[in-house]
């Protein structure tokens, strides 16, 4: 028995082809209340899949602060870089 064929729209980034991708692209909704309800989607798959399990484990928690170094850092490298052409005397 063959699945039925799942509209382009409907698929996730990962299982679209190459050439659907322009099609794929073109479905997206740009509109900040778009962009929002993505980050939103994305935040609450992630909280799914690493926090609201039976056995949690330290996984979910790391990747968080992880990428909570990381973005802190990126922010403020213009600091630190102006930091190290200072000359202390």
């Amino acid at each position: 028995m063959a699945d039925r064929p799942v509209p382009v729209k409907d698929m996730r980034l990962l299982d679209v082809k190459v050439g659907q991708l322009p099609n794929w692209l073109a479905t997206r909704n740009y509109t900040p209340a778009g962009f929002v309800l993505g980050v939103r989607g994305g935040y609450d798959r992630f909280v799914k899949k690493y926090i609201d399990v039976k056995k949690p484990g330290i996984g979910g928690l790391a990747m968080m602060l992880t990428a909570y170094v990381v973005i802190s850092y990126i922010w403020s490298f213009d600091h630190i870089k102006h930091d190290r052409w200072r000359k202390y005397h």
